[in-house]
């Protein structure tokens, strides 16, 4: 479980990283939002499958929250 909270959250500071202009709101949003689900599908499930389908739900909400956001 620690683990791939730990690797989501890498892999997201990675893509955040690797822009060489600020992220849009949309953007930070989208991470947000997977770290969030993640943690909160591990939580609920304590499987990966629940990690996985949380952080890509949660992806996908903060994504349009975040692109609402001006």
């Amino acid at each position: 479980m620690k683990r791939g909270i730990t690797l989501l959250i890498l892999s997201g500071t990675l893509a955040l990283s690797a822009c060489s202009t600020p992220p849009t709101n949309a953007q930070v949003g989208a991470t947000a939002g997977a770290v969030i689900g993640g943690v909160v599908g591990s939580a609920f499930t304590g499987s990966t499958a629940g990690t996985v389908i949380g952080a890509g739900a949660g992806a996908a909400v903060g994504h349009e929250i975040g692109r609402r956001i001006k």
